[in-house]
């Protein structure tokens, strides 16, 4: 047996509420689906995606554990910090796939360059770069 060191990483868990069936945006986004466990009726229990090798986790709402979605917790529940080559590319990628710009690419005296948009669960992603 091979022990496989991987590298420190950080996977987020994104919240959707119960029932939802679809994640298409994610792909539009540019998402490579690694999986995805469905429960009984159809609808998304858990799925793993990847963009250029950022994991992160779509998973339903558990109340057990108060883990809600944001339109649920009526509040941003996290801000997904991507880091990427071409903010503008990425940025424009989003809110062609559906998201809804929150604060347009900005250059910013701390020496970054952030986009902000919401995508249609609510999840806040902020498009990066340091410069």
């Amino acid at each position: 047996m091979t022990n496989a060191i991987e590298k420190t990483h950080f996977a987020p868990e994104l919240h959707i509420p119960n029932g939802t069936f679809n994640i298409d945006f994610y792909n539009k986004f540019g998402a490579t689906e690694h999986f995805c466990l469905r429960n009984d009726d159809g609808s998304i229990h858990v799925a793993e995606l990847e963009i250029d090798g950022a994991i992160f986790h779509l998973h339903e709402i558990m109340r057990w554990f108060e883990a809600l979605e944001p339109v649920t917790a009526k509040g941003v529940t996290t801000v997904v910090g991507l880091f990427v080559d071409d903010v503008h590319k990425v940025f424009k990628r989003g809110i062609s796939a559906g998201a809804t710009e929150i604060r347009p690419v900005t250059d910013y005296e701390y020496g970054y360059r952030q986009g902000l948009f919401k995508d249609p669960f609510g999840h806040y992603w902020q498009i990066q770069k340091k410069m």
